[in-house]
């Protein structure tokens, strides 16, 4: 029996509330990936083999190797700790479910290396612009584009919990 053209209009949307679902999964997973040092592990499995990631002040990086590579230095060497909130992500899907877009906001609280290699706290704030890919049945993301429109020091510093 053939799908009536109600059941396929409530199956095509059906299939894209979970692509956006998917989506917000994966924005999720790029602020935990960066909240554990950005390890290249997790970002690995985030970016398609050609993304392109870019931000004013850490360069842009082309190829899924190579920005892992390069966020796992910034984590490394300047970014020593960080809480990433990921706020009121926008995602758009494409009609053919292929490609999509993602803005979302940043509020971020760090430790940053200053010149002396020491730790000082910080408020990071902007957004992320983000191109998506589905690849291999997975969402992934194909170009990212940070625009950091804060970065303050925080005096007082971060309370350690005991």
């Amino acid at each position: 029996m053939a799908k009536s053209s109600s059941q396929t209009e409530l199956s095509r949307r059906i299939a894209r509330l979970e692509d956006i679902e998917s989506v917000r999964r994966l924005v999720a997973d790029y602020g935990i990936a960066a909240d554990r040092g950005n390890d290249p592990v997790l970002f690995a499995e985030l970016l398609a083999a050609d993304a392109v990631w870019e931000a004013e002040g850490f360069g842009r990086h082309e190829g899924a190797a190579t920005i892992t590579a390069a966020l796992a230095a910034i984590g490394r060497d300047a970014i020593k700790w960080s809480l990433h909130y990921m706020v009121s992500p926008r995602i758009d899907i494409d009609e053919d479910g292929l490609r999509g877009k993602c803005h979302w906001y940043l509020w971020e609280l760090a430790r940053i290396s200053d010149e002396k290699g020491e730790r000082r706290a910080h408020w990071i704030g902007g957004w992320y612009d983000t191109e998506l890919l589905r690849e291999d049945g997975r969402w992934k993301f194909l170009h990212i584009k940070l625009s950091i429109k804060l970065l303050s020091e925080h005096k007082d510093g971060w309370n350690e919990l005991p």
